[in-house]
């Protein structure tokens, strides 16, 4: 199973223009649905005067993820499918995808729209870039003081991260660690230990 998913690395803003009409679109990195309606929604009070707000969003991680596309009164088919099929084609989740139309006065045809949605959206995210997520996991670690230094080198070792330490007469560590690396993290500190340590799950993330 893989522990890392890619989304935008910025927000961007793009535009084009076909026979007078103009889309205007924009990425935006969401977490949840609500979120990505809340921010929908925030472009229909800013640009009310448009004709259409056409969009798609994914949301979640690849196992269980969320989506919608939207034609917003465009033809069936010409506006919000195009935009989804730009953000699954970039392999991303966590994106509202919006596109926004202001009708020129001459009609584009179904492949028109087609085109002019699909160019708009994939001009946003070509500038949007992309950016890899890791899927973590985290552990509480209780150790021997005397073991500290050498235990650090592993965690080091095995890319992961000291999120918080207490020091009393042993060492508490919380430590976060990509999920596929998780078992051999856990391993590696039952043999330091030699199964004398304490060792718990604390989060997924």
């Amino acid at each position: 199973m893989s522990d890392s998913y890619l989304t935008i690395q910025t927000e961007k803003r793009s535009e084009l223009k076909v026979k007078g009409s103009r889309f205007i679109g924009e990425s935006y990195h969401v977490e949840t649905e609500d979120e990505a309606l809340n921010r929908l929604e925030a472009v229909r009070k800013r640009k009310h005067q448009a004709t259409h707000h056409c969009y798609a969003y994914l949301v979640g991680r690849p196992e269980v993820r969320q989506f919608k596309y939207s034609d917003d009164g465009e033809p069936t088919g010409t506006a919000g499918k195009p935009i989804y099929d730009v953000l699954t084609g970039r392999r991303v989740t966590d994106v509202l995808l919006v596109v926004t139309r202001y009708f020129g006065g001459t009609k584009l045809g179904t492949g028109g729209l087609v085109r002019a949605y699909g160019n708009t959206a994939r001009a946003v995210m070509e500038a949007s870039g992309s950016r890899e997520v890791y899927i973590t996991s985290q552990f509480r670690f209780v150790l021997d003081f005397s073991l500290y230094d050498q235990w650090q080198r592993e965690i080091h070792k095995l890319g992961a991260r000291i999120i918080d330490s207490q020091f009393s007469d042993r060492v508490t560590l919380d430590v976060g660690v990509r999920r596929t690396l998780a078992e051999r993290l856990v391993s590696s500190f039952q043999q330091l230990t030699s199964g004398k340590g304490e060792v718990e799950e604390i989060d997924k993330s």
